[in-house]
């Protein structure tokens, strides 16, 4: 199969789920005897044609100019391309700026053109009435315009079902398990092991920053709380002020994999907000890292973690589950882990990501023959 992969920021990761996504599939995929090809934007630092066998194709993005509007030129861009290249599949990474540019499809059913669609995205409170009213359209836009989506939550699935009355095909984001961890990674953090709690995150208002630290301030636990995440923006800038001198300490963002399972093995609580939607990579790599998930109660982070977790939806709640649950005690926490475990062996890991993916393009690319 010739496969192309669209609308992430390009491989190898250096900024989010998407972007690795995209590096285990095509690098699995290549291994499997297939043509793959990432599309990266010009300003990618990685420069050499190839990746781990994987072909790296470039296109302009005037990002550094208008900011993030530049997606809908460069996944436009990106499309027009891959469709002059004979490809069997193009796999388009979101749909938020994506679908505007499936017009170039001008009702053809070759190449096969299959849309992940994320979270929901419109729900992001980031986003102003008018924007949400656009990412609306343009959800519909790509249901309508897309041969096929796939949806990497149970909770995504059924929204689509009830929604458009659609059925995308569900198969999850992947992780593997961790078994080696270096505790001296925690030194430049100034913690020490199973003495913090933790939140991991994009420091964004859907992601329950707030209440999970109003709660952990409730509690007046003396345990410090470290926070990784972007904290450069308007909002995280609101929440250093709002949370000086209260033993929570925001040390901006990290993204070197190793020492983010390092930070959430030996943490002593893992606190997961995040509640608009998708299989969170983040969730799923805490899993895989074998720590205590406390996370937002709903369906999304039900559907992967089911009874792994510890769950909450208030500050108040916060505040009970770090005064009243038996954090430290090995038994308790053992019960937890190793449901997480087991379900990311049995559902979540990068091998069987791949092959779902392999044998979904397959079964379409045979559909597609017999139309």
């Amino acid at each position: 199969m010739k496969i192309a992969i669209l609308g992430t920021r390009g491989i190898p990761n250096n900024y989010g789920g998407f972007e690795q996504f995209a590096e285990y599939i095509s690098t699995g995929l290549t291994k499997k005897g297939h043509e793959v090809t990432v599309y990266n934007p010009h300003f990618h630092p990685y420069k050499e044609d190839t990746f781990c066998g994987v072909n790296i194709k470039r296109c302009y993005s005037p990002e550094h100019l208008i900011g993030a509007s530049a997606n809908f030129l460069y996944d436009y861009l990106c499309l027009k391309d891959a469709l002059k290249h004979n490809f069997d599949i193009i796999y388009e990474a979101g749909y938020h700026s994506n679908a505007p540019s499936y017009s170039l499809l001008k009702n053809k059913k070759h190449p096969i053109l299959i849309t992940n669609m994320d979270g929901l995205e419109w729900k992001r409170s980031k986003w102003n009435k008018i924007t949400c009213i656009l990412i609306k359209y343009l959800e519909k836009l790509a249901v309508k315009k897309t041969h096929y989506m796939i949806a990497d939550n149970i909770g995504i699935q059924m929204y689509y079902k009830d929604k458009y009355k659609v059925d995308p095909f569900f198969i999850a984001y992947g992780a593997d398990h961790v078994d080696d961890f270096l505790e001296s990674d925690l030194n430049q953090f100034n913690v020490a092991a199973h003495k913090y709690f933790l939140v991991i995150s994009r420091l964004e208002p859907e992601n329950n920053i707030e209440p999970i630290l109003d709660g952990y301030i409730s509690s007046k636990s003396t345990i410090p709380f470290l926070v990784i995440g972007n904290n450069e923006t308007k909002y995280g800038l609101e929440l250093i002020q709002k949370y000086a001198n209260s033993g929570i300490h925001f040390a901006g963002s990290v993204y070197d994999k190793s020492i983010l399972d390092n930070l959430r093995h030996f943490s002593l609580g893992y606190f997961h907000g995040h509640s608009v939607g998708g299989t969170n990579p983040s969730l799923l790599e805490a899993m895989a890292s074998r720590c205590l998930i406390i996370a937002h109660n709903n369906i999304f982070n039900i559907s992967v973690m089911k009874k792994g977790g510890i769950y909450f939806e208030t500050s108040s709640d916060i505040s009970k589950i770090i005064n009243n649950t038996p954090l430290q005690n090995l038994p308790y926490r053992r019960k937890y882990i190793t449901l997480n475990l087991k379900e990311v062996a049995k559902n979540y890991s990068w091998q069987g990501i791949i092959d779902q993916h392999e044998a979904l393009f397959i079964q379409l690319i045979n559909d597609n023959k017999s139309l």
